[in-house]
């Protein structure tokens, strides 16, 4: 499955600093753009695959899971 996120990239002396700006907490940085980029997708998906594990640990069994969709 497919999610579109904004990266926010931004060259800070000789490094580049990123993030997300939808999910507070990934970010990353990088010695060149593409580094950044590719770091960035990391965190993303290591946030993301965290907060997972995190939540089926603290659901009930008995709680509804489901897919929801927005349009911004």
């Amino acid at each position: 499955m497919k999610h579109q996120f904004t990266s926010v990239i931004e060259k800070r002396g000789r490094w580049y600093v990123a993030y997300i700006e939808e999910i507070p907490g990934v970010n990353t940085q990088g010695r060149t753009l593409g580094e950044a980029r590719r770091n960035l997708k990391e965190a993303l998906t290591m946030v993301i695959e965290a907060n997972r594990e995190l939540a089926a640990k603290q659901r009930s069994e008995d709680a509804l899971r489901e897919p929801i969709t927005v349009s911004i």
